[in-house]
């Protein structure tokens, strides 16, 4: 048989309640395939036009915006 593998306490944290060793394989699983699935996923072509942001720049916004207003 295989030894069993030591795995590192601060990898994963259990913050509320209590997970059991299947739940933790499980999330483990799903985590690492996740990854593995962006990390092969094919890089396009950057476009010749930069990428819009998603913020505004707060000194072209309105200060207040009543609370009866449509906007």
């Amino acid at each position: 048989m295989s030894e069993p593998v030591t795995v590192d306490p601060g990898l994963l944290r259990v913050e509320k309640g209590h997970a059991e060793p299947e739940e933790l394989a499980a999330l483990t699983a799903v985590l690492l395939a996740r990854a593995a699935g962006t990390a092969a996923a094919p890089t396009t072509a950057p476009s010749a036009r930069a990428p819009r942001a998603g913020w505004r720049r707060l000194e072209r916004e309105n200060g207040f915006h009543a609370p009866h207003s449509w906007r």
